[in-house]
């Protein structure tokens, strides 16, 4: 990677497939260079592919669920020898079920991607954003931090704690020249539904939004400088509105009744 280029340098986590590769492509055609990291192999096509847009691109095939994952990263980054100008944690999993009946290493292991890597990479990275006097950081939360989650109930709580983590580094260093956005998308047509095992919900039948139009979203969001943007479709608006000012209670009903598990065949 090229440092001595005067382009601006974005790291984007999860961005082998859905909205972080969209997101991505949103930061290199608009003249960012990139470092894109994943846990699996798909990153380095992701990687070729960006590359046709003329961006320099880093691929780090990495566990970001792992303390080393994200120091790895971190490392990496660190040897480009260019300050970070955009950093979106967008990697992240989901949990189908109820939490009695599935395993919990698959639930720890959403709190250590979603959550723990999450802060533990801001960490790493945060503070050289501040020391240089600029940058944003995008996180990927969720209309889903709005309200409790059943059958989905470690996913929604990691989304609610990156909503209020998002808020308050915002808070914190609004003063010093960085500025962080939370990334509030809908349902969006990735494989996150089937990797989570959503496929038999209501709501894995529900109608997705474009993660390129997610992307989109989320990259006019942070270079406005946004505290947070509802992505995508109108509904996911009036949904992250409804999850603020109904009682949790009546959230989390409606919630259940979309992602319990063999919910897609109810004819209610």
């Amino acid at each position: 990677m090229d440092r001595t280029t005067s382009r601006p340098l974005a790291v984007v986590t999860g961005a082998s497939s859905g909205i972080g590769r969209a997101l991505a492509e949103e930061f290199a055609t608009h003249d960012f260079d990139l470092v894109v990291a994943a846990e699996n192999a798909d990153i380095e096509d992701a990687a070729t592919e960006l590359r046709q847009t003329g961006a320099d691109v880093r691929a780090v095939q990495v566990d970001l669920a792992t303390e080393f994952g994200v120091s790895q990263l971190a490392s990496e980054v660190e040897e480009v020898g260019r300050p970070v100008d955009a950093l979106a944690i967008n990697a992240g999993v989901g949990v189908s079920g109820a939490f009695t009946d599935t395993d919990l290493h698959a639930h720890l292991n959403l709190v250590d991607l979603n959550v723990r890597g999450a802060v533990q990479l801001a960490h790493e990275l945060l503070p050289k954003m501040v020391e240089h006097g600029g940058g944003g950081v995008l996180f990927t939360s969720s209309i889903a931090a709005t309200m409790p989650g059943p059958y989905a109930s470690t996913y929604n709580a990691s989304k609610s704690f990156l909503q209020s983590f998002a808020e308050a580094l915002r808070n914190e260093v609004a003063d010093r020249g960085v500025t962080v956005t939370a990334l509030m998308p809908g349902p969006t047509d990735t494989n996150f539904f089937e990797r989570a095992g959503l496929e038999d919900t209501k709501l894995g039948e529900t109608k997705k939004d474009d993660p390129r139009d997610v992307a989109r979203d989320g990259y006019e969001a942070l270079m406005a400088g946004k505290d947070h943007t509802v992505a995508g479709s109108a509904k996911n608006k009036v949904q992250a509105i409804a999850g603020k000012v109904l009682p949790q209670k009546v959230t989390a009903d409606a919630h259940a009744r979309l992602a319990e598990p063999g919910s897609a065949s109810d004819d209610e």
